[in-house]
């Protein structure tokens, strides 16, 4: 397959959200009590609500930035790209298409200013950032207050962010985290919304909750099931990364993030939840798929051996197959997990962008991706599995009602993004040294590692 030729979707990607997140869609008696943005004296714009300040650390939102100014460090909205929050200049219909362009003027979706037209993404699943993967700061002592905030975040996601420009975003819900019925209520009204992805934490525990083992959750997993919803997995959902010791340097928790979903999907393989809810869906999100061929082998191994005393039973079936009937990959290159597609089970695979994070290959994924494809000899029906039919699929989403297919390739879209402008180029007030970026991230490892003992 031609480059120009693939039609990407992404199934992990983030939203930092802008600053009226709030101003439509929360009752008049919480907005005063409601979750701001306030802009420091040092620059950087900071998330408040009540007693907590959430920044937005430069590594998630590095897109079109020098490496120099990857880090730890909060920044400000204006030291980013817009599109990181403003949908319009992620995905703009305004514009007039360029003059080769098969999209017509005015046609929906297809506009000169979009970073995923130039970067050839057709649509994104968007994971939240300041509230967390699973909205844990909205959980207050007053249960309607919280649930008024989860809501007004959801129907801002679906019905603004989302509806701004159909057929371009996965809509995906935060969950009621502290509360099992609340949060399958959320779901099923959400799901009436068109919603069919739930964000939620790898492992509940460290943030205070029961585990995937208990039932305290069955309510959830019947929801989800009724609605035909993926649970997301995001990797560090659960509050924690893989911090080795406090000294060690970031690189070590870098390279170790996706063992968090290792874990999870090994809690969830052997848990009760797989047998009593058989069309359950799961989504290991940022994870990353060249694990998995050896996980699916330990998980049969596992039960080769020790089925007997542990009591496992999955009615004749080996885990690995379990496994495929429920769990869903992503990667963003890749080359092992490409290779290796079909141990891991070619319908089981999507992409992801990562956009605007440090991980993304934005505007040149396509140009990454289609090279590990070739040099794997990957077929065109397989390219179109792993690039976007899988994730219609899982998540019952159908961009081409909005978009038509021949608008919604690689080459397309560039050629309607026109000559955005998708430079490299400094964005930040000041550079801060790499020493100094180092002494930040060692403080924050031992504050992590200190609140986990603790627990």
């Amino acid at each position: 397959m031609d480059r120009d030729d693939m039609i990407l979707i992404s199934v992990d990607d983030h939203i930092i959200e802008p600053p009226d997140l709030f101003a439509n869609h929360l009752p008049a008696r919480y907005k005063k009590d409601a979750p701001r943005l306030v802009h420091r004296e040092d620059g950087s714009d900071v998330w408040q609500f009540r007693d907590a300040k959430i920044g937005n650390a430069a590594l998630n939102a590095v897109a079109g930035r020098p490496k120099e100014e990857y880090g730890m460090e909060p920044q400000g909205l204006d030291e980013i790209r817009p599109g990181c929050y403003d949908v319009d200049e992620r995905v703009s219909p305004s514009a007039q298409p360029a003059a080769d362009s098969t999209a017509t003027a005015g046609s929906p979706c297809l506009g000169a200013a979009a970073d995923m037209n130039a970067g050839g993404v057709l649509a994104q699943l968007n994971f939240p950032s300041f509230p967390g993967f699973s909205a844990r700061l909205f959980a207050t002592e007053d249960s309607d207050f919280s649930i008024a905030l989860v809501r007004a975040y959801n129907d801002w996601h679906i019905d603004e962010w989302c509806a701004a420009h159909p057929g371009r975003f996965i809509p995906m819900a935060l969950p009621a985290i502290w509360d099992a019925e609340l949060c399958a209520q959320e779901i099923r009204r959400v799901a009436e919304k068109g919603c069919h992805a739930l964000t939620f934490p790898e492992n509940p525990v460290p943030l205070g909750y029961p585990s995937f083992h208990s039932e305290y959750w069955d309510p959830v997993w019947r929801a989800l099931t009724d609605c035909g919803t993926v649970m997301n997995l995001h990797i560090g959902s659960s509050g924690r990364l893989a911090i080795t010791v406090p000294d060690a340097p970031p690189d070590v928790m870098i390279t170790l993030q996706p063992i968090n979903l290792v874990q999870a999907a090994a809690d969830l393989m052997w848990s009760r939840v797989l047998k009593e809810y058989p069309t359950i869906k799961i989504g290991l999100s940022e994870g990353g798929t060249g694990w998995i061929p050896y996980f699916l082998d330990r998980l049969d191994r596992t039960y080769e051996m020790h089925a007997t005393w542990t009591l496992q039973d999955f009615g004749g079936k080996q885990p690995s197959e379990i496994f495929r009937e429920h769990f869903l990959t992503c990667f963003i290159s890749d080359p092992i997990g490409v290779k290796l597609r079909h141990d891991i089970g070619i319908d089981n695979i999507c992409w992801e962008a990562d956009y605007p994070h440090s991980d993304s290959m934005w505007p040149n994924a396509p140009e990454q991706l289609h090279e590990v494809l070739t040099a794997n000899s990957v077929p065109d029906d397989e390219i179109n599995k792993m690039t976007h039919e899988n994730a219609m699929r899982w998540y019952s989403f159908d961009p081409f009602a909005h978009v038509p297919r021949e608008q919604a390739t690689v080459g397309a879209l560039r050629r309607a993004a026109g000559d955005h402008d998708v430079s490299v180029r400094s964005r930040s007030h000041q550079i801060v040294a790499p020493a100094e970026k180092l002494a930040v991230y060692r403080k924050k490892a031992e504050a992590a590692l200190a609140a986990a003992q603790q627990k």
